[in-house]
């Protein structure tokens, strides 16, 4: 089955005999009726497993060429579940360049349990191996990066990982399978935060993660039901719905990321502009490789590298919005600095190139002309 059809059909079964619907229903029940105890037809507590939940989590498995998907209350939830596979002593090594709220979550919560992090740059990948020790465990990366859009090699990154007999997680959000597909990679587990192009709509929090082995899968389902950041039914069927227009919306952030990259590259007061599609990108050939398009997302700083500038430019937007959070329909504008990673020190959001200045989109779905003309009388 090729990808469109997974969308809509990957991992779905009628789910309802009683009336034969072709959506799965919003099964909005915390328990369910057993004949005898312990006698159920699969389901028995929702924290444990919901029918709308258990839908989306094989539509996410069949999506992401894996065999198991798990559904979280966020994406954080999902990468805490993920770091939940760790011990005191163990080590991870990040990328330097990510969401402000991952950094957050490392640092804040985890490296006060013991776990010790080194975040690096990865874009070379010849250069990550120098920095694993015994107490590595896990790799994780995001590719492209969360706001600078650095590429990484997720299949040299593999190699590494599975040479040091470690775990490889990717996130995978600001790509989605649609354009990139790091179980195939050899990644081990792949996060998204579904809040972002699979629900695509703006309107539902959520996290997944989809892995191939059934030994992890069940040490993360264990996780799972143990600590109880699930997804509920309503957000399940939400981005469920989300997926089955995935391919569609993907094409159309595409088209309409690299229309305003290229306006934004010629434009006076624009300094420099982040999108993998450009030759110029240092690992546009990796992005050819491993992606089947370039995105909708992208970052820039204007010419002047001044604070007050950038505030200007995404007060000024009137198609845009000026909100956090991306992927979708609508475009979204941001200051990284000051909203996504403003959880990250200045000292270090600076050294991977998260000025003051720097502005983040999320390019919706809208006619590209009125996305470019919103821009010019921004930028003035």
């Amino acid at each position: 089955m090729k990808f469109n059809t997974k969308t809509i059909h990957g991992g779905q079964e009628n789910i309802d005999p009683a009336y034969q619907s072709v959506m799965p229903p919003i099964y909005q029940t915390s328990t369910y009726a057993q004949s005898t105890p312990g006698g159920h037809n699969g389901f028995e507590y929702s924290r444990s497993g919901n029918p709308t939940r258990h839908a989306l989590e094989k539509a996410i498995a069949s999506i992401e060429n894996a065999n198991y998907g798990l559904a979280f209350g966020s994406g954080l939830a999902a990468i805490d579940a993920v770091m939940k596979l760790l011990k005191p002593g163990d080590e991870v090594v990040s990328t330097n360049d990510l969401y402000g709220g991952t950094y957050r979550l490392f640092t804040q919560i985890y490296e006060k349990f013991g776990i010790k992090f080194k975040f690096i740059g990865m874009e070379k990948a010849s250069e990550i191996e120098k920095h694993i020790s015994e107490n590595t465990k896990l790799i994780w990366a995001e590719t492209p990066t969360n706001p600078m859009l650095n590429i990484i090699d997720i299949e040299a990154l593999a190699k590494t990982a599975k040479k040091h007999e470690l775990l490889l997680a990717v996130d995978n959000t600001f790509a989605t399978p649609y354009l990139q597909l790091p179980i195939d990679l050899g990644a081990d587990i792949v996060m998204h935060s579904a809040t972002k192009y699979l629900g695509g709509h703006s309107d539902v929090v959520m996290g997944v993660l989809a892995v191939k082995d059934k030994a992890l899968a069940d040490k993360l389902y264990f996780i799972q039901n143990a600590s109880g950041g699930v997804a509920g039914p309503q957000d399940s069927f939400l981005v469920l719905r989300g997926i089955k227009t995935l391919h569609l919306r993907m094409q159309r952030h595409c088209e309409n990321g690299k229309a305003v990259a290229e306006y934004l590259a010629q434009h006076p007061k624009v300094d420099k502009v982040y999108w993998p599609g450009f030759e110029t990108h240092p690992n546009h050939e990796i992005a050819k490789k491993q992606m089947r398009d370039f995105g909708g997302m992208l970052s820039f700083t204007t010419k002047n590298n001044s604070l007050e500038e950038a505030i200007s430019f995404v007060e000024k937007l009137k198609v845009f919005t000026l909100a956090e959070s991306l992927g979708g329909v609508e475009s979204l504008a941001g200051h990284p600095a000051s909203m996504t990673h403003a959880s990250i020190p200045a000292e270090e959001r600076v050294k991977t190139g998260v000025v003051d200045s720097l502005v983040r989109l999320s390019v919706g779905v809208e006619d590209k002309e009125d996305l470019i003309n919103d821009l010019k009388q921004a930028l003035g």
